[in-house]
């Protein structure tokens, strides 16, 4: 419920204001295809819209965050795009083969390449910036 999601949310930056720990925040995008979820009862995916609300609120809401990503494994590269106007500053990087979360039902592609990213950002109007899992600046592009 948006309730529970407020309510993870303020437990969050709760942690992260104690702890100072969390470089970013994931929200994931719900897959429940071929889950316990699944079997009882009819629920589906997030929709796009919804993945973007999430991202929005959780900028402004978790602005102890350094980081919001935008996984484009879960939500597709051009909502991956367009979330990058909405709060997030990362959209995570490439991908060999992502099997989890095609098993729960995602239909994105399950690999993408450096090049692939590269255009996919600057398409959004943004700059890629290559970094390390810390956040370190490896190479601006």
């Amino acid at each position: 419920t948006l309730e529970e999601r407020l309510e993870h949310l303020d437990m969050l930056r709760e942690a992260q204001d104690e702890t100072n720990g969390f470089l970013a925040f994931i929200p994931l995008s719900f897959h429940p295809k071929n889950t316990e979820l699944s079997k009882i009862s009819k629920l589906s995916r997030t929709s796009g819209v919804d993945d973007l609300k999430n991202i929005a609120v959780a900028r402004c809401f978790l602005d102890n965050f350094p980081h919001i990503k935008a996984y484009w494994v879960m939500i597709g590269q051009k909502l991956s795009q367009i979330a990058l106007s909405y709060g997030a500053d990362d959209v995570d990087g490439t991908v060999k083969e992502e099997i989890i979360t095609h098993m729960a039902g995602a239909e994105t592609e399950q690999a993408m390449s450096r090049e692939q990213l590269l255009r996919m950002i600057r398409e959004a109007g943004r700059i890629p910036i290559e970094r390390d899992t810390l956040y370190n600046v490896i190479n601006s592009s």
